[in-house]
């Protein structure tokens, strides 16, 4: 008798769990529109490491998801994800306060959800998006509220049920999830095999992108070769290979890029520092003419670093540089441009700055800010549109601190480096990298505190200091940097 009240309420429960999740795969994604349309990665082109940031948690979110939808799941583990959520509704008075200048604000929340519908609740209201439109999609798909109502009504039962059968109680469980905090030693200890056996069936590959990056740059005297993206080691060796192809077929137009830098990005032609960008969506012919337009490249960079000389003389030499790791990938005629302006703007002005008087210090120009701003580096962030006489006050007023800072950044690189050499050999590491979104304060921090323990899964691994954990698609180990 005992065992048939046991099969009848096993029954019952399996029920209520599958009519309680009301949303199907395609629901949740109709539901998601909002939130897709406000992270999606091709709005942050001008924001290479916000974009990164969405990319990644995008991905981890997709196959949570997938998880949620798989027969027979019983629970997943706390997902702690970050994004850079665009200003959607600017007429919202009730969130607008929270954006930057930049038009996004970093959002962090952590899933704990069992279901569909959770999940996208908790995804929306933690993003400041409406759910309104989330009850018009239940609808669709139960059509008799009324019968609706009464089959979604959830079975409380009593705490007595749980130990009277040794069922485990879902809303306890639940509660000791929220409680539970992913350290680095237990997410180890659940990803290591899985991280394993992805790098291991990636070594042919990563050894095959190494010969194809090493013959090429030599064949052709390049600088280096780089990747703007985090692409798989399969996507990268596909990129060399279609490289290697134009060189067999056209030598002729590739004689001018001795000493230059190839980067693979999403759009062709010369970047603001210089390099060459190869577009992964352009064929051969796209290639070519980039390659055909080298020497007009090459001349216009003349006149770009000659502008550079007449600002900096302006301002009292301070020098204007393009960090790529810091600013939006422009192009060579981009980054004119927008120097050509700022450099007319301040010829009209005329002011009064000593010559040599700002000698050793920095300043990049950035088109998506109003207000000048010091950088914890030491150089100054300039606004384009910024005010003349504005601009002259804060130089002077921050210069000492600038250069301050310009020292500290010294120092802090060569202990970021001392760090990460010391704990690539403690660990046995086979690589450890950061993303361009860690900062190196951030990554000082995180290589002290791992040097403190004592972790032999990461011996031969590859490494990555994130925001977040991940098991790359090639079998590298995301950590976030602030790990526990």
């Amino acid at each position: 008798f005992y065992y048939l009240i046991r099969s009848c309420l096993d029954k019952i429960l399996l029920q209520c769990v599958l009519q309680s999740r009301t949303l199907s795969g395609a629901d949740a994604i109709n539901a998601l529109r909002p939130f897709y349309f406000a992270v999606h990665p091709d709005f942050f082109g001008q924001h290479p490491k916000e974009r990164e940031v969405n990319e990644n948690s995008l991905k981890r979110l997709n196959g949570y998801l997938e998880n949620l939808q798989k027969p027979g799941f019983r629970s997943l583990k706390p997902t702690q994800l970050t994004f850079y959520v665009r200003e959607t509704e600017p007429n919202s008075s009730n969130v607008q306060e929270s954006f930057s200048a930049s038009g996004f604000r970093a959002v962090s929340f952590t899933l704990r959800t069992r279901d569909l519908l959770s999940t996208v609740l908790d995804i929306l209201n933690s993003c400041s998006l409406s759910t309104e439109h989330i009850q018009g999609l239940n609808g669709n798909s139960q059509p008799d509220k009324e019968a609706k109502s009464t089959v979604n009504r959830p079975i409380k039962w009593d705490k007595t049920y749980y130990s009277f059968t040794g069922f485990k109680d879902p809303e306890e469980e639940l509660e000791q999830a929220q409680r539970v905090e992913t350290t680095l030693i237990s997410w180890l200890d659940d990803n290591e095999a899985s991280a394993v056996k992805k790098l291991k069936k990636s070594l042919p590959l990563r050894k095959e992108l190494e010969r194809l990056k090493f013959e090429l740059s030599h064949e052709l005297q390049l600088s280096d070769i780089r990747w703007q993206r985090s692409w798989g080691i399969a996507h990268r060796c596909s990129q060399l290979h279609s490289l290697a192809r134009l060189v067999q077929q056209r030598p002729e137009v590739l004689k001018n890029v001795k000493g230059r830098t190839v980067v693979f990005t999403d759009r062709s032609g010369m970047s603001a520092a210089g390099h060459i960008m190869l577009g992964t969506m352009d064929v051969h012919h796209h290639w070519t003419k980039i390659f055909e337009r080298l020497p007009n490249y090459y001349k216009l960079q003349k006149r770009l670093l000659f502008l550079e000389d007449r600002i900096s003389q302006l301002l009292g030499g301070i020098e204007v540089i393009y960090v790529e790791e810091l600013q939006p990938l422009l192009t060579l005629e981009e980054y004119y441009e927008t120097l050509n302006s700022f450099y007319n703007k301040l010829r009209d002005s005329r002011l009064p700055f000593h010559p040599r008087s700002l000698r050793g210090l920095k300043m990049i120009l950035e088109s998506d800010r109003y207000a000048p701003g010091l950088h914890e580096f030491g150089h100054f962030m300039i606004p384009t549109v910024c005010d003349p006489t504005a601009l002259q006050w804060f130089i002077f007023a921050k210069a000492q601190e600038a250069r301050e800072n310009l020292k500290r950044k010294e120092e802090m690189m060569i202990t970021e480096k001392e760090l990460i050499d010391t704990s690539t050999e403690k660990f046995c590491l086979d690589r450890l990298y950061k993303e361009p979104s860690v900062s190196s304060a951030q990554m000082i921090d995180c290589c002290k505190r791992l040097l403190e323990e004592s972790l032999p899964y990461l011996q031969g691994m590859h490494l990555c200091i994130s925001h977040f954990y991940s098991v790359l698609q090639d079998g590298d180990l995301c950590i976030p940097w602030n790990w526990k």
